[in-house]
């Protein structure tokens, strides 16, 4: 009785065991693609350990204590690790893991929207979506949709002042450019050129005056608009870029904004702080996530808490999912573009590491795929220390596209 009961979830749980081998001997590439998405959705995560003896000897020359370091090869095997279950803050880091949400919740043409709205009151309502390149010119053409009238109300909607920072942001990094509150109408977000949002409704003002001289102007601030969503018509909307060319700006250029506006949109957290979503789709994945804390989505957060063990299992399983490859080419490539784009010009690692790096005080680190021998390696280093060598890690991961393989 029980078994009948549960026979659809055993089938269930039967055929995602068979997946792995499914995918070894189907030669169909729609049919493969749409098993491996199935695989990487589900609960389940293989991997195995096979150390290489032929990796310790740059473990020995390049790690210590501070280094965490795991490695794994195309076919899912741990074949080197150190210390790659000690939680370290990862920085940067953390933006391989809620990109790779993004990612995998939106068509890769998708736009986050800035739009001007009225009621049949004849008020006027502007709602943005933390688009990261909105700019002046944006706002005049949609406030440029305003007709005459003897009075002109205008509602900003944005979030609240208590949200604007996730914590673990020091009051330091606020005051700087990469620190940029995390808001729905940011102009310029993460430039000194950075206009709030009391700013932005002064501008408004002024731009309608000039224009509108015999009306009287009203600008309000409104948090949270979504009860008002019914009562409007939608006048004009901007586009942001696409998310594709946000990932991309979020991890090439560790643009911090544009990776908690994009995790904000995708998880609809923008009334709350929390990355929850995050740690339960990590979860759901069969990734380890033992240890894990997020306390943001771009690494800023001096709370994050994560294991080279889980970014370099992600960066393994994401391999499977449907945009894998979008999602690798949105990450830095080494000797060529974002901010690995001057390291290792002249080596033959050149242009063969796809991935992020992370830096803040004491802590570096660096995280993505090895292109060698027309395989694909996982890598996952972190070094939490108050002496960071960053040439250290950069020429152990030189020597790891060297290095021969075990056979």
């Amino acid at each position: 009785m029980l078994l009948k009961k549960y026979k659809s979830t055993v089938y269930f749980f039967i055929f995602l065991l068979l997946i792995p081998f499914c995918l070894k001997y189907l030669n169909n590439f729609r049919n493969k693609r749409f098993l491996e998405n199935l695989y990487f959705n589900s609960p389940i995560f293989f991997l195995n350990k096979k150390i290489c003896k032929n990796y310790d000897l740059l473990k020995n020359k390049y790690l210590d204590k501070t280094i965490s370091f795991t490695l794994i090869d195309n076919e899912g095997n741990i074949i080197s690790e150190y210390n790659s279950k000690i939680a370290r803050l990862p920085a940067s880091n953390i933006k391989l893991l809620s990109t790779g949400y993004v990612i995998s919740k939106y068509n890769n043409f998708y736009s986050l929207k800035t739009e001007l709205y009225k009621d049949n009151k004849n008020n006027y309502f502007i709602e943005g979506s933390g688009d990261p390149d909105l700019t002046l010119n944006d706002i005049q053409t949609l406030i440029n949709n305003i007709k005459f009238n003897k009075i002109i109300n205008i509602t900003l909607f944005e979030v609240n002042r208590d949200l604007y920072w996730p914590e673990g942001w020091t009051g330091q990094d606020k005051l700087y450019k990469y620190g940029s509150p995390i808001t729905k109408l940011a102009i310029n977000s993460n430039s000194s050129g950075y206009m709030n949002i009391q700013k932005l409704k002064d501008y408004i003002y002024r731009y309608l005056l000039a224009k509108f001289p015999n009306s009287e102007i009203n600008i309000f601030i409104k948090e949270f608009p979504n009860d008002l969503k019914k009562k409007k018509v939608l006048i004009k909307s901007i586009n942001s870029n696409p998310i594709l060319s946000l990932v991309t700006l979020a991890n090439a250029e560790s643009h911090n904004f544009t990776s908690e506006s994009l995790f904000k949109n995708a998880s609809d957290t923008w009334n709350d702080n929390s990355y929850q979503k995050l740690y339960f789709w990590l979860k759901n994945r069969g990734l380890p996530i033992k240890d894990l804390y997020i306390s943001d989505a771009s690494g800023l957060s001096r709370n994050n808490k994560v294991t080279t063990n889980l970014i370099a299992s992600f960066l393994h399983k994401m391999k499977f999912n449907n945009n894998y490859e979008f999602y690798a080419s949105t990450l830095s490539i080494i000797g060529m573009r974002g901010t690995l784009a001057n390291s290792f010009l002249n080596s033959k690692v050149n242009r063969k590491f796809f991935g992020k790096t992370g830096t803040l005080s004491n802590v570096f680190s660096l995280s993505g795929y090895l292109y060698k021998r027309d395989k694909i390696y996982s890598i996952s280093i972190i070094q939490n220390s108050s002496i960071i060598d960053k040439n250290k890690i950069l020429n152990l991961l030189n020597d790891l596209y060297e290095i021969e393989e075990c056979k």
